[in-house]
């Protein structure tokens, strides 16, 4: 007899290709973004190319996060487990968040040549 909460091993299985084709989609995206930010004009300002450069890394790093937690998910064995993985997630990401203002925060400054 199966739980109320089970997932059948059918979805769970096409959650997983689903997760799987998504990240590999975005690493695609994310190679082709690489690419083209090394094409910019080298007459552009460094800092503001310093600052869109940090602002990918963190968005590529914040979307990596997202399908490590999916991946996750999709193993749950029941709604606690959801719920204990969602607060890890939450825990985790929100201090990777508040790293990431006050680095983008240091390029900025340092872009704007302003001095602490």
């Amino acid at each position: 007899m199966t739980t109320p909460y089970e997932v059948p091993a059918e979805m769970r299985d096409f959650a997983e290709r689903s997760v799987a084709q998504a990240r590999k989609a975005f690493e695609g995206f994310m190679g082709a973004v690489h690419k083209t930010s090394g094409q910019f004009d080298t007459s552009a300002v460094a800092g503001v190319k310093d600052v869109s450069s940090k602002a990918v890394t963190f968005a590529e790093a914040n979307v990596t996060s997202a399908f490590d937690l999916a991946e996750k998910l999709v193993h749950a064995k029941d709604v606690q487990d959801v719920i204990a993985i969602q607060t890890e997630y939450l825990k985790t990401q929100m201090a990777a968040v508040e790293a990431q203002v006050k680095e983008l925060g240091d390029v900025v400054q340092k872009a704007s040549g302003v001095k602490k």
